[in-house]
């Protein structure tokens, strides 16, 4: 990995701002960063003769005059963003404003192939400043202590398999997926404008993004959220099991309800939740029948998570949860048990975990760059 140069402070100020605004001329520079023409203009002349930054053209103001137009240069690097998803594994290259460079899709199994094919996509001889690799599940320190990893075993083979085709050298940041899309709802979702929410997942498995004043809380042992731990069945004579709920709520015992439920009357038992969801679209009894309670019991988790955070606002995701049909089902079940809370669906699909971690990756990239700032300009 190039290792950044060392900045003076204010132009790590600038390269920051630079980085979010994507260009900027130097009088937007200078406001946007809080400092002074002069040292903006030092600033960006730093980083230009270390291709941190470079001039893109002009800008007429209002007054005639034109002005530079400054974006990031070819040295400000990219990142990578993997989502180790249930099915599939999604891959972005970014540059550090967020520009899209690279993008790959492949089944689980070949999540190394998916990191290849982007790697490979990206633009020769830029360096690597950061990987945010999206699990499902917590991340704990490994037992060498040389590194992060999944915690449990949902995740850690898979990892473990994709991680040979990562670079050596570029520093590895793993985090919760639900976590990762819940920024996505932040940012570009469904929440956005909302400073604190909570992004329920539904789908093969559940699990909870707590957001509260614009931060995911991640909790002391990462684990915040982690609806699948919560003590279920809770009852006389009943002992709960480690992730029974997750085991109840998921796509898997949706269906063996449906098919429980299921008459020969009704016709051919649908075999995804897909098939599901869309037979109760076209009105049929059956699957309605299905889906309603399925509603119900989301509504009944919505309830738990109000009690504890009371969020003002719950976002559903994932493979079922998302579907618009549960809305009357949880707004009616938790407004039965809860006080009110705005319940809407997802709006950034099954790309959200990659466009979440790809925030993220920017973001310690952007970091990793502006860490170089000495001590006094």
């Amino acid at each position: 990995m190039a290792r950044a140069p060392r900045l003076t402070e204010s132009a790590s100020a600038v390269f920051a701002v630079l980085a979010e605004a994507g260009s900027a001329t130097r009088p937007q520079l200078a406001s946007l960063a809080g400092l002074s023409k002069p040292t903006v203009s030092s600033a960006v002349a730093e980083l230009e003769s270390v291709r941190l930054a470079a001039h893109s053209g002009t800008a007429s103001s209002g007054t005639g005059r034109s002005a530079a137009v400054y974006r990031l240069g070819p040295a400000a690097g990219a990142v990578l963003a993997v989502d180790l998803g249930p099915a599939l594994t999604r891959v972005r290259g970014c540059a550090l404003d967020g520009t899209l460079l690279a993008e790959a899709t492949a089944s689980r199994k070949d999540a190394a192939d998916a990191v290849r094919e982007a790697l490979g996509s990206l633009p020769g001889g830029v360096p690597l400043r950061t990987i945010v690799v999206a699990v499902g599940d917590v991340a704990a320190r490994d037992r060498q202590g040389s590194g992060m990893r999944p915690a449990t075993a949902k995740a850690g083979p898979v990892f473990d398999a994709m991680a040979v085709a990562l670079p050596p050298g570029v520093p590895v940041h793993l985090e919760n997926n639900v976590n990762c899309a819940a920024l996505a709802e932040l940012h570009e979702g469904a929440a956005r404008g909302r400073r604190t929410f909570g992004y329920l997942r539904i789908g093969v498995g559940i699990g909870l993004g707590i957001v509260v004043g614009g931060e995911v809380l991640r909790g002391s042992n990462g684990a915040a959220g982690e609806l699948a731990r919560l003590p279920y069945p809770w009852d006389d004579g009943r002992e709960p099991r480690r992730e029974a709920l997750e085991e109840y709520m998921g796509a898997r015992s949706l269906l063996r309800r449906a098919r429980e439920a299921w008459q020969a009357a009704d016709g051919p038992c649908p075999r995804t939740t897909e098939r599901l969801f869309a037979l109760a679209a076209e009105g049929r009894a059956a699957a309605r029948a299905v889906v309603g309670r399925h509603a119900v019991d989301v509504g009944r988790l919505a309830a738990a998570v109000t009690a504890v955070l009371d969020p003002g606002l719950i976002v559903l995701g994932g493979s079922t949860g998302a579907d618009p049909q549960l809305l009357p089902g949880v707004r009616a079940e938790l407004a039965r048990l809860s006080w009110p809370t705005e319940v809407v669906s997802s709006t950034v699909g099954d790309t959200g975990t990659v466009a979440g971690a790809a925030r993220l990756a920017v973001a310690r990239g952007v970091q990793n760059v502006t860490e170089a700032a000495g001590t006094e300009d």
